[in-house]
């Protein structure tokens, strides 16, 4: 027993440390973000899990990040709004790319005016995250891989809405054979995270920021970018997230559920022990139904299984009483744990009736019916029963 509850302890014991290093590692291990410009970005943890949020620039030559905490998710109400015009020539089978982090309730508005000669078409998409930009990378025909997929001609305007807060690419694709000379407008008109309530301020330009989150509270952290920066040719800057586990966390909730599954183990256990005593009581239960005979009884009758009306032959009459011994008994010998007059089937019930047409006696009414319901032959001499006769003391 005690075995069993060390081994069950031990195996629980190695699932929960395993699932702890899961969850600190996959959902709450180190990210990388990219940082568009004008972004405002909310990090927003578990704080029964997380304890701390270090955010780190590798690229120290790029300051203007800044992170701010808050006691809870700020508002999202400031709106910005810039535009940013490129002339590009695009080669054959090539694209360009340009990315924003956005977040919902956010519009986009692109112009367009293709200045080839030919003004041969291009494809122009609006892709949320890098999953579904690579997709329509390898497949730039198909249109449902990203949020707005659109081929134009000459010139024109695309307007879009954000349904989420995330990463957005915006791409043109040259799926000609000529290289192609295009103007791209982009208007952009953002909202972002109101910073002036946050009670933590960190500058990513020349150290790390290390931002601590209090237990049971909605802690967050913003991530905001200037805007571009026309003299530099990168505007993208690249955050490492890190997060520190709340142990405490970890281990309280590894012994609470150690309690439940020990708790459970031994209402299992004492659920498998009641199910065995059942068995064991119906094992020694007597096959047969405990029956209520009268050693004395008024009257006398008899019961046949047998429609065969003939008259039964005397001699088999006095075989039966010889097999009763043809004298009447005492107490002692009429006590049921006598065991000269006992069923020679289910030892329980004195012998009471004797088959025809051979005269033996050797068993009690009920089962001498059932021996002449299922075999229809006499335990004793194998002879074909007719008839089963009761019989009755007065």
């Amino acid at each position: 027993m005690m075995f069993g509850i060390a081994l069950l302890f031990l195996s629980h014991f190695g699932f929960l440390v395993t699932a702890s290093i899961t969850l600190m590692v996959g959902f709450y291990g180190s990210v990388s973000l990219q940082i568009s410009p004008h972004s405002s970005h909310l990090v927003r943890p578990n704080s029964f899990f997380v304890q701390s949020i270090e955010f780190e620039e590798p690229d120290k030559q790029k300051p203007g990040l800044m992170v701010y905490g808050f006691h809870r998710p700020p508002p999202l109400d400031v709106e910005i709004s810039w535009t940013e015009t490129h002339d590009i020539f695009i080669p054959p089978n090539f694209h360009k790319e340009w990315l924003f982090f956005l977040n919902e309730g956010s519009q986009v508005n692109i112009s367009y005016a293709i200045r080839s000669a030919s003004s041969l078409p291009l494809s122009l998409v609006i892709a949320q995250g890098i999953e579904s930009l690579a997709k329509w990378v390898e497949d730039p025909s198909y249109p449902n891989t990203s949020l707005s997929w659109n081929i134009i001609y000459g010139t024109g305007k695309i307007q879009q809405e954000i349904p989420k807060s995330s990463n957005y690419y915006v791409a043109v694709g040259n799926l000609n054979t000529k290289e192609v000379e295009i103007q791209l407008n982009f208007s952009v008109n953002a909202l972002s995270y109101d910073t002036s309530q946050a009670y933590y301020t960190c500058s990513l330009g020349d150290h790390l920021c290390d931002l601590e989150l209090y237990l049971l509270h909605p802690n967050v952290a913003v991530l905001s970018s200037p805007g571009r920066n026309e003299e530099s040719p990168n505007n993208i800057w690249y955050v490492k997230v890190s997060y520190g586990p709340r142990w405490i966390s970890y281990f309280v909730g590894s012994g609470v559920m150690t309690v439940l599954v020990l708790i459970a183990f031994r209402l299992w256990k004492m659920k498998q022990r009641r199910s065995n005593v059942g068995e064991m009581g119906s094992q020694r239960a007597p096959l047969l139904a405990q029956k209520d005979d009268d050693i004395a009884s008024w009257g006398s009758s008899y019961y046949s299984l047998s429609n065969d009306e003939d008259e039964e032959d005397p001699e088999t009459w006095q075989q039966a009483a010889t097999c009763l011994e043809g004298k009447p008994l005492n107490d002692g010998e009429r006590s049921s744990n006598n065991p000269r007059h006992l069923c020679v089937v289910c030892f329980g019930s004195p012998r009471d009736c004797f088959f025809l047409p051979c005269g033996h006696c050797a068993t009690c009414f009920t089962c001498g019916t059932r021996i002449a319901e299922e075999a229809g032959t006499c335990p004793i001499c194998r002879r074909k029963m007719k008839k089963v006769r009761k019989v009755f003391t007065v």
